[in-house]
């Protein structure tokens, strides 16, 4: 099983009132499944754009921001970490976020943390393999296509945390940061959520996150939170100005993640079927809600609107609307948008100045600002006041909404915590800042001998 109370709700009204409802048991009968073409088209489609999103999206999107003397560290930094989870999804991941199955006796409450080692080298995973969303419909893509689906968003998570230390960190220290994070953080907290029945997060406390804003966004925002405070400043912030080399390409990216998140959030469906439909259509409301919000915001408070505000902006709405996309209508979309523009534009100035942290890209700012945002609001948007999908049968709003809220502080705890104890110990082992020459420099030559420009 997987994505908990979102997906199920493919499969009907009982298999939604059974996701998101702990403990409820539902006397239905499981059915055979069958490979549906149509759904298996759109998933292919959906993980394409999935992964269109860090490669080029985010790097493109991360490159613009940063000096030109490292624009190409935060693009190798971006397809090194699209490689090397890649591999360790295929060793063990895939399965520990998602394999329940094979639980010994005496231990099996540890499937509400972590899944098991079952399916540890895609072990039963072949060509004829399928993955059916509900098990009271017959409706299934190929395992193989759900798999790689998973593993794009597991692939974009660390990924983002990358913009918070831009321009400061080793290679090295990269690679063992991100391993580690990965093991130790998404997998427990990918398969709480999403793990199916007996999950802690998803399952028990019925917390809403239909593609991502706990596991995702509120996850890799507060790690790049952490890591940019352990770390420390860039040399001579926030005295000397740092722009953006070329919002050419930041505006680039911007457009590529938009494009790429209907993959994101529409694809979280499982299905080409009217969740889908509406998932694509919040997000796209969301978006162009939070833009407008972050451009207007901008403007009143500092006198003109910029490229990258806009930019921002949207992807402000796209982060906060990723776990409300399938139970949100569209009033609740715009409601998403308008807080997450606004809210995401003063974490990023006004709390940041404050605060004195140096966020260099506001991985922050915006995706754990914006994941908080949607993520609490998705338990008002959810209810069919606000134009959503309605309630489980028996939760009151109120409920929810606690549940929301129990599920966000658990994840900035959980992530916040271990984020600081792995960089610790790769700090003691090699080391995570690259020395003041090198940052003078310029990561490019001075980590990958190679320039972004010729001269």
């Amino acid at each position: 099983m997987s994505k908990t109370m979102q997906i199920l709700k493919t499969g009907g009204g009982l298999a939604l009132l059974a996701a998101l409802t702990p403990g409820l048991a539902l006397a239905q009968e499981v059915i055979k499944p069958a490979l549906d073409t149509g759904d298996t088209a759109w998933m292919l489609t959906s993980t394409a754009l999935v992964l269109f999103m860090t490669i080029p999206g985010l790097a493109l999107f991360y490159a613009g921001m940063v000096r030109a003397k490292n624009v190409l560290s935060v693009m190798m930094q971006c397809f090194a970490i699209t490689a090397l989870v890649t591999v360790l999804w295929t060793l063990y991941g895939y399965s520990l976020a998602f394999d329940a199955t094979g639980m010994e006796a005496g231990i099996t409450n540890l499937n509400s943390f972590i899944g098991t080692l079952g399916k540890a080298f895609l072990s039963g995973v072949t060509v004829e393999s399928l993955w059916q969303p509900v098990t009271t419909a017959p409706n299934a893509i190929p395992e193989t296509v759900f798999m790689v689906f998973q593993m794009t968003f597991a692939i974009i998570t660390p990924a983002l945390i990358v913009g918070a230390f831009a321009d400061r960190m080793k290679f090295s220290a990269l690679l063992l940061f991100m391993g580690a994070w990965f093991t130790v953080v998404y997998l427990p907290v990918a398969h709480m959520v999403w793990g199916g029945a007996g999950s802690l997060i998803g399952s028990s406390w019925g917390v809403l996150d239909f593609a991502g804003g706990t596991v995702v966004h509120i996850n890799a925002g507060i790690a790049g939170f952490v890591a940019c405070l352990v770390i420390g400043k860039r040399k001579g912030y926030p005295q000397v100005a740092m722009p953006p080399h070329n919002l050419t390409y930041t505006l680039m990216g911007a457009s590529m993640l938009w494009v790429g998140w209907f993959g994101f959030n529409a694809g979280s469906a499982v299905a080409a079927n009217g969740s889908a439909g509406m998932a694509m259509a919040v997000t796209q409301i969301a978006t162009a809600t939070a833009a407008l919000a972050w451009m207007f915001a901008e403007w009143l408070a500092h006198g003109k609107p910029s490229v990258l505000g806009i930019a921002s902006g949207a992807v402000a709405g796209l982060v906060a609307i990723t776990p409300a996309s399938g139970t949100a209508g569209p009033m609740g979309a715009l409601l998403i948008g308008a807080a997450s523009g606004v809210l995401c534009f003063l974490a990023s100035t006004k709390l940041k100045r404050i605060l004195g942290y140096d966020d260099s890209l506001d991985v922050f700012g915006v995706h754990c600002i914006g994941g908080i945002v949607g993520a609490i609001l998705t338990g008002l948007c959810a209810d069919k006041m606000m134009g959503g999908v309605g309630l489980a049968e028996g939760v009151t709003l109120g409920a929810q909404l606690w549940a929301q809220v129990k599920g966000t502080v658990f994840t900035l705890l959980y992530s916040g915590i271990l984020s600081f104890v792995i960089l610790k110990i790769v700090d003691v082992l090699i080391g995570l800042r690259v020395t003041e020459e090198q940052e003078t420099e310029g990561l490019d030559i001075a980590l990958h001998d190679e320039r972004g420009y010729s001269l």
